[in-house]
């Protein structure tokens, strides 16, 4: 019995011209990739396609009875050689529905991901040559590969529990411990390169460079999850993740033969080395650099909600997590932005309210909210209560941010010494993010930001 309700899920490609050898049916058919998996109505008869890898099968039921009986007939495909090359490389390395499945900027951040495993790669080969050389040993390709899994252990354990404390903070600002995990990476292997000219210290200098790689590796696992649900649109994380190391990997092997032949040829003495790993470095790291950049992070931070709150104060539009990629601060630290109030996330509650005695009338002029700010000449300092959320702290930036505002334009310059506004600034101001609040926060989850969450990195809240 054949139910068209029904429809039975295959592993899809890219679209596909198709032409039918069964009598009475078209010619051709077109497949789309994305959905995978289409029925083809045709009265009287019943019939669909299921596409798979390398099957492509028509199925068809000639009698409305239920009892009828299936008749399936292999399609041949005829598209052209270079598109079915394209597309099975499509469904190989990309997530299914690309690019519909995933949010802009995931082709830049695939591409230059290749180029960073690539020139990773290729340096890790001329590194572990150079351990070899230090250590006396032939430096051949053979042993590289073979010392370089001895040398992992010991000294990398402990780098790797040197960072796995940093969890919270690689949450909150994930695209900065990516590019401290290249950094760390590229530093372990700098000292590997120029571990020849210190034979004397081979042990030291093999142990620090196997501390900065345990560093790195697990600031580079940390982070991987937070990047690949920036770009998972359709729930397909884990189709992401898999095509992602599949891009890693095609890439590792690639940069690994390169490697070989650098070790080989151009950089076989340790003069060729020094040239060459700096250059190899620089593609590192900028690759890495660029690939953050692309990857629109969905999850607020101190960062990204003053940048939301300055754009929706300058224009009323909320801003994608697309539009934010490129503005944000990957390396220099972050500056307070004055159109959203210069507020800083602080933790102790001390610091907020000034003296203990002024708690209760700062819960009440804030009408019990779950964050309490303290005005101050050159910041606004936020302190957020243990049960705040990603909501709270957006309404308690867009309250600084209209304080600011309304300051400025009433022409009021002196702050109390106690850190509070006039009672018209801020009572104008709690009436502006009243206002405007519920239009911010509908616009913020329209777009995909999580704002259930705010994530300030230090896992530390007060409770009051």
């Amino acid at each position: 019995m054949v139910d068209d309700a029904v429809v039975m899920r295959a592993k899809p490609e890219g679209d596909l011209l198709l032409s039918s050898s069964s009598p009475g049916s078209s010619s051709q058919e077109v497949v789309s990739r994305r959905e995978g998996l289409r029925f083809l109505q045709q009265r009287p008869q019943r019939r669909w396609i299921e596409v798979t890898d390398n099957v492509r099968r028509e199925y068809e039921c000639a009698s409305s009875r239920p009892e009828c009986r299936l008749q399936t007939n292999l399609l041949k495909d005829i598209r052209p050689p270079v598109q079915k090359a394209v597309d099975s490389f499509l469904s190989r390395f990309f997530p299914l529905g690309y690019p519909h499945s995933v949010a802009e900027g995931y082709l830049v951040y695939s591409q230059y991901r290749a180029i960073q495993h690539f020139a990773s790669a290729a340096l890790h080969v001329l590194s572990t040559q150079s351990l070899l050389f230090a250590a006396g040993l032939r430096p051949t390709p053979a042993q590289a590969t073979i010392i370089s899994w001895v040398l992992k252990d010991g000294m990398q354990h402990f780098g790797k529990l040197v960072c796995s404390s940093m969890g919270a903070r690689m949450d909150s600002e994930p695209k900065r411990w990516r590019i401290f995990a290249d950094v760390m990476y590229d530093i372990g292997a700098g000292l590997e390169v120029v571990s020849p000219l210190c034979p004397q210290h081979f042990l030291p200098v093999a142990g620090i460079a196997n501390l900065a790689k345990g560093m790195a590796l697990v600031s580079a696992r940390a982070t991987r999850l937070p990047v690949y649900s920036a770009f998972a649109k359709e729930d397909n994380l884990s189709d992401l993740y898999a095509k992602g190391e599949a891009i890693s990997t095609l890439s590792n092997v690639l940069g690994l033969g390169v490697g070989i032949y650098l070790a080989s040829n151009i950089a076989a003495s340790i003069q060729g080395k020094l040239v060459m790993a700096p250059l190899l470095s620089a593609v590192h790291l900028y690759s890495v650099i660029q690939e953050m950049r692309a990857a629109p992070i969905n999850t607020l931070n101190a960062q990204r909600t003053a940048m939301l709150v300055a754009d929706f104060m300058k224009t009323g539009i909320v801003s994608r997590p697309a539009d934010l990629r490129y503005k944000e601060r990957l390396i220099l630290p972050v500056s307070l932005l004055k159109d959203a109030g210069n507020v800083r996330v602080v933790t102790q509650l001390q610091t907020a309210i000034g003296k203990p005695s002024r708690l209760t009338e700062l819960k009440q002029r804030f009408h019990n909210k779950r964050f309490l700010l303290k005005f101050g000449q050159k910041s606004t300092d936020l302190v957020l209560h243990q049960l705040a959320k990603g909501e709270d702290a957006v309404e308690g930036w867009l309250m600084a941010a209209n304080v600011a505002r309304l300051s400025k334009e009433s022409d009021f310059s002196s702050l109390a010494e106690a850190g509070g506004v006039s009672s018209s600034v801020f009572e104008k101001a709690y009436e502006e993010t009243e206002k405007h609040l519920p239009v911010l926060l509908s616009g913020l989850r329209e777009h995909g930001w999580h704002t259930h969450l705010f994530l300030e990195g230090n896992g530390v809240r007060a409770v009051w």
